[in-house]
């Protein structure tokens, strides 16, 4: 791999809150996906709650940085349809940061029919208001939240394999633009 010049690399916060928002959302979907079937994994759904508002939280930020700060141009090697599919995979993935939590976060925040609501905390420091949500729209956002957690699992396996193919096959520098400590 070739050297590059300093703005071909993403900001030192960029990568901050792609690796953070990154590890709880893989977090967030082994809990989801997998909670109704591991029951240990069932005991972290409290967590799972607080993770995915903190994802909105850093999505939130994250997609002020950006509006910011523009993220370092593709490489001009890339072909056309690369460079548009590698846009729409990162918009959608943003998409998903936001529509995921505003959906579990509805789809718990009608009152429940069988007895007191569970709570709704941020790891257990304060609470996380409820949505003003009738039965009907918390229904909606269950269904949303577990379609989108499945989207959300497509995305990031195309975005690491889109990764690691610039990498392992391509050997070009798009996997190290984002590459936390990485020589510039």
């Amino acid at each position: 791999m070739t050297g590059w010049a300093r703005d071909a690399r993403y900001s030192t916060v960029a990568i901050a809150f792609h690796w953070t928002i990154a590890v709880l959302i893989i977090a967030n979907l082994i809990i989801g996906i997998g909670h109704d079937g591991i029951p240990a994994l069932r005991a972290l759904m409290g967590a799972h709650k607080a993770i995915g508002i903190t994802v909105l939280v850093l999505t939130l930020a994250r997609v002020a940085w950006r509006i910011a700060h523009r993220p370092p141009p593709l490489p001009a090697h890339m072909p056309g349809w690369e460079k548009g599919l590698a846009h729409a995979t990162h918009w959608s993935l943003y998409l998903l940061m936001l529509a995921l939590p505003l959906t579990g976060w509805l789809m718990v925040s009608a009152p429940p029919t069988d007895g007191p609501a569970r709570p709704l905390t941020w790891f257990g420091l304060f609470d996380i208001p409820r949505l003003p949500a009738s039965a009907g729209a918390a229904g909606f956002g269950h269904e949303a939240h577990e379609l989108l957690g499945w989207v959300m699992v497509a995305l990031v396996v195309l975005h690491v394999a889109g990764a690691l193919r610039h990498h392992l096959i391509l050997r070009d520098t798009v996997l190290a633009r984002m590459v936390p400590m990485q020589r510039r």
